[in-house]
C-alpha cells in the first residue's frame, strides 16, 4: 500500500486510514529505509545504495531525515491507535474510576506554616517618626517646630532606647560591633538520582488477590482444509495451561527524631516524598531488571521466551528494526517503543556519513525522539549495550496493583524511649507479560 505525505511549511498531512492501512504503511517505510542503511554499511557510504540514487553525503542524510519525517508521522498514528486501544482496556478493567485511599489513608501534607519571631522593642527614633504630628509635620515641607507628647510610652521602652548606645573610643567593626547574619537559602540541592523512566508507559490495572491466574494457549493448530464431498473434516487442536505471576511487596523506611518531626515543619514531608520517589524508583527497576527470585518480580530482560536480535555487522538503528519485524511476524503485535541507554541513543544521534553529515539531524537541530516511527523511551536501569523493542499494550503486558504506597509512622524497638521514631512506607504489584513474543531484546549495541 502506498499514499502520499505532504511534508510543508504548513505541517504535515496524512489521509485517514484503517488501523490495519496505517501499520502496513508504517511497516512499508520502515522497510525502505532500513534497506537504505544496509546497503549504505555501517559507514553510510551513499555509493553503496542502489535502492535510492544519492550523489553525495548531504543529499543522502536529506533524503533519510525526510524519510524518518514520514516514518515518525505515520508512527505517531500507530501511536495515537495503540493509546485508543489502552484506554479502552483500561475502561474495561474499571481502572478509569480512579484511585481510592487504602484503608482510610492518604498521603501526608506539608509541615505547618513556619511561626513568626517575638516583636522587636521600638527605637526612640521609631517612636518619633510613626506619630500623626511628625508625619502632618513632615508633609508640610518641615518648617517651624511641632510639639509631641508620648504619655502612651512606658518608660521602659525608653530607657531600653537609650541603653542602646554609648561612647566607644575603639573601632566600630566586626569584633566590636555585629557579626554578619547569613540567612539559608530556602529549600535544598537534591542528590543525583535515577528518574522513573519505564513504569509510566506500561498499562496499569488492579487486583485484590495475591497472585495473577490467567490461562494461556500454548497450542493452537488450525487444520482448515477444504474436502470433497463424503470425506471426513479436517480437525483443528487447541490446548490452554494456567499461568500466574505472584504480587511482590517492595519496602522503605527511615528513622527521624521526635525533635526533626516536631521542629521543623518540612521534615515529615520530605522523608515522606523521599520514601515515594524511592518505592516508584525501585519498581521501575524491577520492570526492567527482576531476576524472578522471590521476592523480585519478573522483568522484561529475564522473561523467558523473550525475542533476541543481535546486532551483528549491521549499523546500530538496524536490529531495532529487526526487531519490530520479529514482533509483527513471531509475535503477531503491533510495536510501540524502543527500551535504550542513553549512552547508546547517543552513539545513534551522532551517527555521521563517511563525509561527515549527521544522519539524525544537525547540532543546531533538536533531532527526533523517535526511531522506526516509535517513540524512545531513555532508561538506564540496566548497563548499556542491549536494547528491547517492545508492544505496551494491555493484552501482551500489564502491571497490576495490589496496593498503592502506604506510608505509616510507629515506634521500632527502642525508639518510643529514645525519642525517635520510624516512617515506612511499601507497595505491592505483580507485572505479567501474558505474551513474551511481543519483546525482542537488541543486544551488542556497544
Amino acid at each position: 500500500m502506498t499514499f502520499k505525505i505532504d511534508i510543508g511549511k504548513d505541517g504535515a498531512r496524512i489521509p485517514e486510514l484503517t488501523p490495519e492501512q496505517v501499520n502496513t504503511a508504517h511497516f512499508e517505510r520502515c522497510e525502505l529505509l532500513d534497506k537504505v542503511f544496509g546497503e549504505a554499511g555501517e559507514n553510510l557510504d551513499p555509493s553503496k545504495v542502489s535502492t535510492v540514487n544519492f550523489a553525495n553525503g548531504t543529499e543522502m542524510a536529506t533524503w533519510v531525515r525526510h524519510a524518518n519525517a514520514e516514518i515518525d508521522l505515520v508512527g505517531k498514528r500507530v501511536s495515537e491507535l495503540a493509546e485508543l486501544e489502552k484506554a479502552a482496556q483500561t475502561a474495561r478493567n474499571g481502572v478509569a474510576e480512579g484511585r481510592k485511599p487504602v484503608n482510610g489513608r492518604t498521603s501526608w501534607a506539608p509541615g505547618a506554616e513556619q511561626r513568626n519571631g517575638p516583636p522587636r522593642p521600638r527605637s526612640l527614633a521609631n517612636i518619633v517618626t510613626d506619630t500623626e504630628e511628625f508625619k502632618a509635620w513632615q508633609a508640610r515641607g518641615a518648617n517651624g517646630g511641632i510639639d509631641l507628647s508620648f504619655a502612651d510610652v512606658a518608660p521602659s521602652e525608653l530607657f531600653a532606647a537609650a541603653a542602646q548606645f554609648r561612647t566607644m573610643n575603639t573601632l566600630f567593626e566586626t569584633g566590636a560591633g555585629w557579626a554578619p547574619e547569613s540567612v539559608r537559602l530556602p529549600g535544598f540541592v537534591p542528590a543525583v538520582a535515577r528518574p522513573v523512566q519505564l513504569i509510566d508507559i506500561l498499562p496499569m490495572g488492579e487486583t485484590g488477590q495475591e497472585k495473577i491466574v490467567y490461562m494461556e494457549e500454548t497450542t493452537r493448530t488450525h487444520a482448515a482444509a477444504e474436502k470433497a464431498e463424503g470425506v471426513a473434516f479436517a480437525e483443528s487442536t487447541f490446548a490452554l495451561t494456567e499461568r500466574e505471576s505472584s504480587v511482590r511487596k517492595i519496602t522503605d523506611s527511615v528513622p527521624v527524631t521526635d525533635e526533626q518531626l516536631e521542629d521543623v515543619p518540612q521534615a515529615e514531608s520530605y522523608l515522606t516524598g523521599r520514601l515515594v520517589f524511592g518505592l516508584r524508583q525501585r519498581l521501575d527497576t524491577q520492570v526492567l531488571t527482576g531476576n524472578g527470585t522471590p521476592p523480585n518480580l519478573t522483568g522484561i530482560k529475564n522473561t523467558a521466551s523473550i525475542q533476541t536480535q543481535a546486532k551483528g555487522a549491521d549499523p546500530i538503528e538496524q536490529p531495532f528494526f529487526k526487531a519490530m519485524t520479529k514482533l509483527r511476524v513471531t509475535g503477531r503485535v503491533t510495536p510501540t517503543h524502543h527500551l535504550i541507554h542513553p549512552t547508546d541513543w547517543e552513539t545513534i544521534r551522532l551517527r555521521r556519513t563517511d563525509d561527515g553529515i549527521y544522519i539524525w539531524g544537525n547540532p543546531s537541530e533538536a533531532g527526533p525522539e523517535r526511531m522506526w516511527g516509535l517513540p524512545i523511551v531513555q532508561i538506564d536501569a540496566d548497563a548499556a549495550g542491549t536494547g528491547y523493542t517492545i508492544s505496551a499494550l494491555p493484552a501482551w503486558m500489564s502491571l497490576f496493583e495490589r496496593r498503592g504506597i502506604d506510608i505509616q509512622l510507629g515506634y521500632v524497638g527502642d525508639q518510643f524511649k529514645e525519642g525517635k521514631r520510624t516512617i515506612r512506607g511499601d507497595t505491592r504489584w505483580a507485572f505479567v507479560v501474558f505474551r513474551p513474543a511481543a519483546i525482542c531484546a537488541a543486544t551488542g549495541l556497544s
